[in-house]
């Protein structure tokens, strides 16, 4: 059971207001989602991702805005917790964007609602600073490989960060609700990551969610495309089993993680480039 807190004195504007934020300092935190895998740039190993897109959406009508990304690849709600939040806190940010959890959330045994208290704890510590959070709901996977098969404990955390957004004045950026995810051209090859386009989807819909309007629209219909044989779909199945889930299933076996040794992308608060965009 998520525990309620009081919210008293924790917001710099009463939420009627929300959709009117001006933000100086953006800080984002989480794992691989967050980082931008696979949303490559030119530089070797160095990603974009949504939130790097959405702080350049929102350095358009704030062009002051300095943006920092704590997040890495690999990591699990307790290092996301007690690693990221104590720096992003440090920095004090005026938006922070949370989206952790996932990782926890496809292991086997694991439990969303422990995993609820631990991002809660995250949310309340971020909230006392007067910082607007931005947080991300779980994808619907009921079209992933495997990963359909947590479908209802993703459906069973959203429901707690529903009601987690709810008690601390959170905005919301409703990911399970974006059909058009659902197309294999929103992913990367290993099915587990953002496509480019993904990024950018995803980028536009923390947009809406935060009331900052902009010229495309996150749900515009993709183009057609040819359908596959059932041949195939197989022999990608076949391919996508051997190159990715055998090795991801491998590490977690070993207890590697993707993330081990690795350090923020973009730790400090620093203004965007005028290219950014």
């Amino acid at each position: 059971m998520i525990r309620t807190i009081t919210q008293v004195g924790m917001s710099r504007r009463g939420r009627d207001d929300m959709g009117s934020g001006r933000w100086d300092n953006f800080v984002a935190l989480g794992d691989s989602f967050t980082e931008g895998l696979a949303d490559a740039t030119a530089e070797a190993d160095v990603y974009r991702g949504w939130a790097d897109r959405l702080a350049a959406h929102i350095a358009v009508r704030d062009p002051d805005l300095r943006y920092a990304n704590l997040a890495v690849r690999g990591k699990l709600i307790r290092q996301i917790v007690t690693d990221q939040v104590p720096q992003a806190i440090a920095l004090n940010p005026s938006l922070v964007a949370l989206t952790a959890g996932g990782n926890d959330i496809i292991r086997p045994g694991s439990d969303p609602d422990l995993v609820a208290e631990l991002f809660e704890d995250a949310v309340s510590r971020i909230r006392a600073t007067g910082a607007d959070v931005l947080i991300g709901t779980g994808f619907d996977t009921a079209r992933t490989p495997v990963l359909k098969h947590v479908r209802g404990k993703v459906g069973t955390y959203n429901s707690h960060l529903r009601s987690i957004a709810d008690a601390h004045g959170c905005y919301v950026m409703d990911l399970w609700s974006m059909r058009v995810l659902q197309d294999p051209r929103a992913w990367c090859e290993d099915r587990l990551h953002l496509s480019a386009d993904g990024h950018r989807r995803v980028a536009l819909r923390a947009c809406e969610s935060l009331g900052i309007t902009t010229a495309e629209d996150w749900n515009e219909p993709w183009p057609d495309l040819d359908e596959r044989t059932w041949q195939e779909q197989a022999a990608e199945d076949i391919k996508w089993a051997r190159e990715y889930l055998a090795p991801w299933i491998s590490r977690r076996l070993r207890g590697v993680s993707s993330g081990d040794g690795r350090t923020a992308k973009r730790p400090c608060l620093e203004k965007l480039p005028t290219n950014c965009t």
